[in-house]
């Protein structure tokens, strides 16, 4: 249900900022700074569902970790449980540095808030990059070591190197920093990765099953009121 929770929350606000214009772009600061002050209910509304998202995936990843021992490599499950609860934290850094911006926006202008908001945003940029770092390798670990058939086996791997190049996009921009667009690409290509992940929340929750009622059987030599005694 965490991982399930975390693809809705995080696809919900994605939906929000793609076609609102909300994706703050680090080389523009006063663009962001506008932007968001146009548009703060929203922005506030696409930060709630990131931060559920990323809270959601923090705490699927400590159940994972803590329930290892049912796994066959127990160690490699802790490890893939832990990743992903480093990923889901890194991700909330990346939402604290959103939300520092909506004040900057909200406050009186003043010279150095263009500065100090393109400083806040870059932070927030790669705190967001290191989540998705993080993501890779606790998908990479999952796919290794979790109880899966074969082909879901594979399928993480394969979404596992699509995450890797979104992770790697921004790195290809040297200091100038990605666009919107090349951002926009990385959240697609990590779009595997969190399909992948609801997929095995499915899995789990279709191997939940309540267990069996256990039928006393009932002695007929003995009288109905001795069962009690």
């Amino acid at each position: 249900m965490l991982l399930l929770t975390s693809l809705v929350a995080m696809i919900s606000g994605a939906a929000i900022v793609v076609p609102s214009g909300l994706t703050l772009n680090p080389s523009d600061p006063a663009a962001a700074l506008a932007a968001v002050g146009r548009q703060v209910g929203l922005h506030l509304t696409e930060l709630a569902f990131d931060v559920l998202g990323w809270l959601a995936l923090t705490a699927a990843g400590l159940v994972m970790a803590a329930r290892s021992a049912e796994a066959l490599r127990p160690y490699t499950v802790t490890l893939a449980g832990g990743l992903l609860a480093a990923a889901g934290l890194a991700g909330l850094l990346h939402d604290a540095g959103n939300l520092a911006l909506t004040q900057l926006a909200a406050g009186p202008a003043v010279p150095a808030a263009a500065t100090v908001a393109m400083a806040v945003l870059l932070t927030a940029k790669w705190g967001v990059n290191l989540a998705g770092l993080l993501w890779v390798a606790a998908t990479v670990a999952g796919a290794v070591g979790i109880p899966m058939p074969a082909g879901l086996r594979i399928t993480g791997v394969i979404a596992a190197l699509s995450g890797l190049a979104g992770v790697a996009l921004p790195w290809t921009t040297g200091t100038d920093g990605p666009t919107a667009a090349l951002e926009q690409a990385g959240y697609a290509l990590h779009l595997p990765i969190m399909l992948w992940y609801a997929v095995l929340g499915r899995r789990y929750l279709r191997r939940q099953k309540p267990a069996p009622e256990i039928a006393v059987p009932h002695d007929a030599t003995e009288p109905p009121d001795a069962m009690h005694t």
